[in-house]
């Protein structure tokens, strides 16, 4: 497999200059995102404080990132990661049933919105799963739920239910499944995920559902479940004026690093996480 130098993970103002700044200084670059983007840049409506791009909208400046991008040779991976796994010299990214090496890692995910479900931290693992591609086969023949916030939780629940007895899908956006025999929409509040040892029901609004898996499709990964051991601060990675986090080798940028949430904020700690990435695999080739 080969072995990246740097993945960077998101496609926001931080990740796309992270990730701008690496290619440019020769680095091997994984960038992990949507290939549209991210929906908070291409929602808005005009931006006034992005240096040089005065009064830009939205669309434009998501036009305009994805030019300079294209200009430097970086392509966009559009994947997901479910989990960033410590290996010592370097990381393993889980996407889907697919495994990812970098020796350095750039987290720049924005932040989860969406408080944690009653019971989902206590069950993850145990029924709450964050990947429908990575955990379908373990509920093949049984009965599980789709919670819809991610764009692509249509599709995911399309999968699972190739595989699984049932789908309960509850969408919380506007995006919805193809009609099939074994996929029931319902438009309820999830309240709460229920179970001792594993997941027996999901509490909504409208009652109680009887599933071995809730299944919450989210656009971001909170950071505590994304990378196991790195320090946070609620919805945020702790890091340093380098944008280094607790684990050596690990950065993190933008939104995800915490307030201001300002582009122009975003893209500049893009930068110096790229520079102390950079320097970071300077140090370790002394060291071999």
């Amino acid at each position: 497999m080969d072995r990246f130098d740097i993945a960077v993970i998101g496609t926001g103002p931080a990740g796309i200059s992270a990730a701008i700044t690496a290619k440019i200084r020769n680095k091997n670059v994984l960038l992990l995102g949507s290939r549209e983007l991210s929906a908070k840049i291409s929602k808005a409506h005009r931006i006034d404080n992005y240096t040089g791009l005065p009064a830009v909208s939205g669309a434009e400046l998501a036009e305009r990132l994805r030019a300079h991008l294209d200009n430097v040779g970086v392509e966009i991976t559009d994947k997901q990661v479910g989990a960033v796994y410590t290996m010592g010299d370097y990381f393993a990214l889980q996407c889907g049933e697919e495994m990812l090496e970098a020796t350095a890692v750039i987290v720049a995910t924005g932040i989860v919105q969406a408080k944690p479900l009653d019971g989902e931290d206590r069950l993850l693992g145990r029924g709450v799963s964050y990947c429908a591609t990575c955990d379908a086969r373990l509920y093949k023949g049984k009965a599980v739920a789709v919670l819809g916030y991610s764009a692509d939780s249509a599709e995911e629940a399309e999968f699972l239910s190739e595989i699984v007895d049932s789908v309960l899908y509850i969408p919380m956006n506007d995006v919805f499944p193809q009609e099939r025999p074994n996929i029931r929409v319902v438009r309820e509040k999830p309240l709460a995920i229920l179970g001792d040892r594993s997941v027996t029901a999901l509490k909504t609004d409208g009652g109680e559902y009887e599933i071995a898996c809730v299944f919450v499709l989210r656009d971001a990964v909170m950071p505590d479940k994304l990378i196991s051991g790195v320090e946070t601060d609620g919805p945020h990675i702790k890091v340093d004026l380098q944008m280094r986090t607790n684990i050596r080798g690990l950065f993190a940028c933008g939104d995800v690093a915490g307030k201001p949430y300002q582009y122009i904020k975003a893209a500049g700690q893009g930068n110096i996480a790229a520079l102390s990435a950079i320097g970071y695999l300077n140090e370790i080739k002394k060291e071999v």
